[in-house]
């Protein structure tokens, strides 16, 4: 069975939903391959048409 790990919640709660969505999507292996493949800039111009955001 699984359980919550009380400390990642309390991350959670101490980061906000960002935090949380940007571990999310860095774990993806697309999002991580196209990170790779188009310039490695998460700013550059197909990067940020294809995944609808960057990270500064």
């Amino acid at each position: 069975m699984f359980a919550p790990d009380p400390d990642a919640f309390e991350a959670i709660l101490q980061r906000g939903r960002s935090a949380l969505a940007w571990e999310v999507l860095r774990r993806d292996p697309d999002y991580r391959a196209d990170r790779t493949v188009i310039s490695g800039s998460p700013a550059d111009a197909a990067f940020v048409s294809r995944w609808g955001l960057h990270f500064r």
